[in-house]
């Protein structure tokens, strides 16, 4: 038994393969017309046999993978992929449109699956201390004399333009013996298995059908194929290996996937270039440099012919300087950086992210074997519009249209079951506003977490209600169920709302911690913001959040008293949660009033740490709950001279600190900006660097411009007629506000805001 043996007499035709190689497809699809074998053995599952006939559909379009799952556990799960440039399909397609049979060869997936490791390394006979792995290709590029295993393989395989298309497999076959004397199973010990299963069926292949067959497998496993041992010894490997049930499928790939830097261990540098070359007829460079430049222009950058003509003529020169048969990917880039991208690597990084690599996202056709939540998901995109596509994109949502609510309750529903197909996005975040933002991006990954969902239900909504009622009774913190309660109004899961609000109203009965209270209202106060938006019924919502509010209101002064640093500045979060939270809830029963009143026992009471006595302060001032002189009073008080200094510190940063638009306030207010700057100047020596770190980080949140000006002010010395006063001659300044400049300003409103100028 050769290697490079024909089908017909000479002993099966056996072709040793790098996965996702296009020179080893375009090599196996030239030696199979020449052997015409009447069966062909593909290194696969052997489970995939009855999903083989699918590959000829035409609505099966690579990049694809064979995964399969355990029945029992889905999230154990594997892949086995397949792009159109890789050896397998090229073999099981050349064998489909010829008539000849297909089987999958390696071991299956029952077995693979049922390890408690994957790669199967704590084998019986491995000793204490593992054999390290070994790359094959690495190895063979190093005695070449090769740093780059890549460029070798590019030299030795990608690049060859013509000769015996099967003089490669003989090469490898003969390399690949020799590493494997001198290696063993090269750190892989699943390997041994593996093969004596693959030894096993092409015997049976023989029996059937004689010499007439080929084996598309591993250059590594080749050497292994043609060892002479007895079917005892071979079964013997296979004795008592763990199983498990098993289900198997066709799901879409990609080419961002097939990537090594994506974590696939048989991944390669670039699928899009290996995809280039499989399908480019003729002039790869050329065509390889047409589509950059297209690409550039896409994007707004000045691409010409004459850069294209430049771009080849200096990729071959470098091909021709380092001695290379044709321009691989190092010549084509360098050449793309320094003429296309004129040195730039920003365009370049486009060009890896694009072309290299790429974002080609397969399809299987719907004959595919599936589990039924997958089917009833694959209808709502076709029905909503809403195509899974491998490049991230924003979709904007406006949830006063139907199929625009329909699609966020949708997207909303997959995050409960955890396929994050979507994330909403963060930036355009808001509560209760009519638009979502969101960003989608399909991952191969997420068919393994649909089939994990679908012990929920058979559909998404059916599943993503049950999975939020188990939630629901499984829940141990009010703040988890109030964020549940969100989720299920966002999603529109009114049958499970019953059960989350029977949940969240015991939960919040006994619960007595306020800072877990005040966790919990804000979600349920952008809940009933939501539910308005929806139209939703949130009339238990709103009895639950109201009550909430009222426990807050009554408990949150003795919680904040005698709190130390980093518990006060938790609690400062809160408060401010909560204040936005009770700004979102409907004012029946006066719960603004009385939070309110809560605000100003905390900014009176000595007790309270000084940097919720500052808070507490600056919203009563922003709401209008007390006059800038009371502001100033109290500002006063905290920053006598009888305070503490890091006291004193703290209350500044409560009152101006973050990006609350504490700044602007001293701006705007020289009475505020002249007590902070007299009591800081007043810190004694020996107190000053404890609360300069304070200072520090309360002032450099400030934007730039808004630093500048406090400094100006300081340096001129801020005045002290009052609030509002500012000194004439002040750059950007006025005694008094000017009506002219404010009504120039008019016109530019009406037309922004669409409106007609009223007379």
């Amino acid at each position: 038994m050769t290697p490079a043996a024909t089908a017909r007499g000479g002993g099966p035709l056996l072709l040793g393969v790098r996965h996702h190689g296009p020179g080893s497809a375009r090599g196996v699809r030239a030696a199979l017309e020449a052997g015409r074998p009447d069966v062909v053995l593909v290194e696969g599952p052997a489970e995939a046999d009855a999903l083989v006939a699918l590959a000829a559909d035409p609505d099966m379009r690579p990049p694809v993978a064979l995964l399969a799952h355990a029945v029992d556990d889905p999230g154990r799960a594997a892949f086995w992929p397949m792009a159109e440039f890789s050896p397998e399909w090229v073999a099981i397609r050349w064998a489909l449109d010829r008539g000849a049979a297909v089987r999958f060869v390696d071991l299956p997936a029952a077995h693979t699956l049922a390890a408690s490791d994957p790669t199967w390394d704590d084998s019986e006979d491995e000793v204490s201390e593992p054999d390290p792995r070994i790359d094959p290709v690495a190895e063979l590029a190093a005695a070449a004399g090769y740093e780059d295993a890549e460029r070798w393989w590019e030299d030795a395989v990608e690049l060859r333009a013509d000769g015996d298309p099967t003089a490669p497999f003989e090469a490898l076959a003969e390399a690949m013996g020799a590493l494997r004397e001198a290696y063993g199973h090269g750190g892989h010990p699943r390997d041994l298995v593996r093969e004596a299963y693959m030894r096993i069926q092409l015997r049976a292949a023989r029996k059937e059908f004689g010499d007439a067959v080929a084996v598309v497998c591993g250059a590594w496993h080749v050497p292994a194929l043609t060892r002479r041992t007895t079917v005892t010894a071979d079964r013997a490997l296979l004795k008592g290996l763990p199983k498990v049930k098993t289900e198997m499928t066709w799901v879409p790939w990609t080419h961002r996937r097939l990537a090594r830097r994506s974590g696939y261990g048989a991944g390669i540098e670039s699928p899009g270039w290996y995809g280039h070359l499989f399908t480019a007829p003729d002039r790869p460079v050329e065509r390889w440099m047409t589509k950059v430049a297209g690409l550039l222009r896409a994007e707004d950058h000045l691409v010409s012919p004459a850069h294209v003509i430049e771009a080849v003529r200096l990729a071959d020169t470098l091909a021709a300087l380092r001695g290379r048969p044709r321009p691989g990917l190092d010549e084509t880039t360098d050449a793309v950086r320094a003429v296309l991208c004129e040195g730039s690597d920003v365009p370049l990084d486009l060009v890896r992210d694009r072309l290299v690599v790429g974002d080609v996202l397969g399809e299987v056709p719907a004959a595919a074997p599936a589990v039924p939540l997958q089917r009833d998901l694959t209808r709502r995109q076709r029905t909503l519009r809403l195509k899974p596509e491998a490049t991230e994109r924003e979709l904007d949502l406006d949830l006063r249209k139907e199929t625009d609510g329909d699609r966020s309750r949708l997207l909303h529903r997959l995050c409960l079951l955890h396929v994050h197909w979507g994330e909403p996005a963060a930036a355009r975040a808001g509560t209760g506003t009519f638009r979502e933002t969101w960003r989608l991006r399909w991952e191969p990954e997420l068919h393994v977490r649909v089939a994990e969902a679908g012990v929920w239900g058979t559909t998404v909504e059916a599943a993503a209600t049950a999975r939020a009622r188990s939630r629901a009774l499984a829940a141990t913190a009010l703040s988890d169920i109030t964020g549940l309660a969100e989720q299920c109004l966002l999603a529109g899961l009114t049958d499970a709302l019953p059960v989350v609000m029977r949940a969240l109203a015991d939960r919040a009965a006994l619960d007595t911690d306020v800072t877990r209270l005040a966790q919990a209202l804000p979600a349920l106060a952008r809940s009933l913001r939501y539910g308005d938006v929806r139209g939703t019924d949130t009339a238990a919502l709103a009895e639950v959040a109201a009550g909430l509010a009222e426990r807050i209101c009554v408990g949150l002064p003795p919680a904040c008293a005698g709190l130390d640093t980093d518990a006060a500045t938790a609690m400062r979060e809160r408060i401010d949660e909560v204040h936005q939270a009770v700004a979102l809830l409907p004012d029946a029963d006066g719960t603004t009033e009385r939070w309110a009143g809560v605000l100003r026992r905390l900014a009176d009471r000595d007790r309270i740490p000084g940097i919720l006595r500052g808070r507490a302060a600056r919203l009563l001032l922003d709401e209008g709950r007390i006059p800038d002189t009371e502001a100033a009073r109290l500002m006063s008080r905290a920053l006598s001279p009888g305070t503490p200094p890091p006291d004193a510190a703290a209350w500044i940063d409560g009152f101006v600190g973050g990006a609350s638009g504490g700044g602007l306030l001293l701006v705007h207010d020289e009475r505020l900006l002249g007590l902070v700057d007299t009591w800081l100047t007043g810190v004694p020596a020996d107190a000053f660097t404890d609360v300069l770190p304070l200072l520090r980080r309360t002032f450099s949140d400030y934007e730039p411009a808004v630093r500048r000006t406090l400094g100006e002010l300081v340096a001129r010395g801020p005045g002290t007629g009052g609030p509002g006063h500012t000194a004439p001659g002040v750059p950007g300044f006025a005694p008094t506000p000017d009506p002219d400049r404010a009504d120039a300003v008019l016109p530019l409103l009406h037309l922004v805001l669409g409106t007609e100028v009223m007379a």
